[in-house]
Parts: structure tokens; sequence; C-alpha cells
């Protein structure tokens, strides 16, 4: 969505605890991989169980194929780091209990619904109405929705490692200058920038300094 947020690490954490429900594991797994691998909301949703889970263990690096990226652009592997692994193995065991299986072909994130009888995912729809609640849970505002999880791995890629043309790659983009736009302003590195130029309670002292 055009002008969705990033969200700080603050957020994300406040978020992950606000989680409840039958689909709770599933919901801030979701949540989890997205910000841990930049992937657009339709691409993880496209994902399957044998995506994340092989030889009976999550995988480190996340394929997305071709087929199911914006535009049908290259596919691009990226690493899954600790909190994305962990969302996988706790997603597996949601699996384990709710249909008793981890099928490879189930959708990774499905719904309540089937069709001709195969379980499908959920929608992208029902994605961003899900995180939208959770967010307004936590307290939180600003223009939020699903493109913010891949907005925040963006941000907190490039704040760790500075080069934008490895940011292009993880994200997909053919050009720099989207990934240039996509980053934008960090806000919280404005908001603490402004909070170093407050005047606060000095501001009378000052003032009476200078008389």
């Amino acid at each position: 969505m055009r002008g969705a947020r990033p969200l700080s690490n603050d957020e994300l954490r406040i978020i992950s605890d606000c989680f409840d429900g039958e689909f709770a594991t599933r919901d801030k797994s979701l949540v989890l991989i997205g910000v841990s691998t930049g992937g657009r909301i339709s691409e993880l949703l496209s994902l399957t169980i044998g995506d994340v889970y092989q030889n009976e263990k999550p995988v480190e690096t996340l394929h997305f194929n071709k087929h199911v990226v914006k535009g049908k652009e290259n596919s691009r592997t990226v690493p899954v780091n600790s909190d994305g692994v962990k969302a996988i193995s706790d997603l597996m065991q949601w699996h384990s209990e709710h249909f008793g299986d981890t099928d490879p072909q189930r959708p990774l994130f499905p719904s309540r619904q089937k069709r001709k009888g195969k379980q499908v995912a959920i929608t992208r729809q029902r994605a961003h109405q899900v995180f939208k609640e959770v967010c307004e849970k936590s307290g939180l505002n600003g223009n939020l929705a699903t493109h913010s999880l891949r907005k925040s791995y963006a941000q907190r890629l490039y704040a760790i490692l500075p080069d934008i043309f490895t940011v292009k790659e993880m994200l997909g983009h053919q050009d720099v200058k989207t990934t240039q736009a996509y980053l934008g302003v960090d806000v919280e590195k404005v908001r603490e920038a402004s909070e170093a130029m407050i005047i606060g309670d000095n501001h009378e002292s000052d003032t009476r300094s200078m008389e």
C-alpha cells in the first residue's frame, strides 16, 4: 500500500505480544516472516509448507520463485534470520496441532476455507484486516498496512548494512531508484534528532542567562 510506514523494533515487539485466538500463531508468524525476509504480501501468501520446511527443519534461506513475484521479475533468495526460523518452527507446530500433519503442499498461511476440497491461503484483504486489527489493539497509529512489513525489513536491513544495491537485490527491485524511494526517510532517526533539539525544562533558565 502506497505510503505505508515502517515499524520500529519496539513496535514489532509490542505487536508480537498482542495476537490471540485460534489463528494467533499463523498471524504472528506472517508478521515475523514478513519483517525477516521482506517478501511482498502476495509472495508470502503464495508460500507452502514445503517452501519453508525441508528435511524436517526450517530453511535458512527462502526462495521466492519467479512466477509469484510482482510482474514476474527475477526470482530471488533471501536469508532467514533467527526470528524467521523460530516463526517457521512455531508455525509447523501449529499446523501439526491444527491439521494433524505438515503437508508440504498445504499453504503456509491457510484460511478456514477450502476450494475443491483443498486448503487455500488467506487472502491479501484478510491479511490486511488482521494486521490492522492487531495494530489497533497494540495502540499503534499512522498509516499501517501489510506493506509496512516489507518496508520495515528494508529500513532495518539498510540501517545495519548501508548498501542500497544489496537492499535492492533482497527486495527484488529492478531499478535502484525504486529502492531509494522505497527507503524514504528513517523516521526513528529523525525522531531521535528532533528529541535532541528540544528546549524542555532548560528554556526558562536559558532565557534568564541571556538577560
